[in-house]
């Protein structure tokens, strides 16, 4: 099952950028998973149990900084390319 995964990382810090970047750049090491990132959020794309296997690895190493925060929406399908519905 494909799943996709909207992620917003809050570590609680005055510079907070280096640690959001860093969870980032830990995400593109992985090639069996798409990572998009843009101005608020980063989505992650792929297989549903490699894909959580990565955030819960990942999650995990940021949580070693106290005081971060998580925002995590899943979908089951990818919807990368997905086009919302003329209203």
């Amino acid at each position: 099952m494909q799943t996709s995964i909207d992620i917003s990382y809050y570590p609680l810090l005055e510079e907070f950028i280096p640690e959001v970047q860093s969870f980032i750049d830990r995400l593109n090491n992985y090639p069996n998973i798409i990572v998009r990132t843009n101005g608020m959020s980063t989505q992650v794309f792929g297989e549903y149990r490699i894909v959580m296997e990565i955030i819960t690895n990942e999650i995990e190493k940021s949580f070693k900084l106290p005081n971060s925060i998580f925002v995590l929406k899943i979908a089951n399908g990818l919807l990368d390319n997905y086009t919302p519905y003329n209203v």
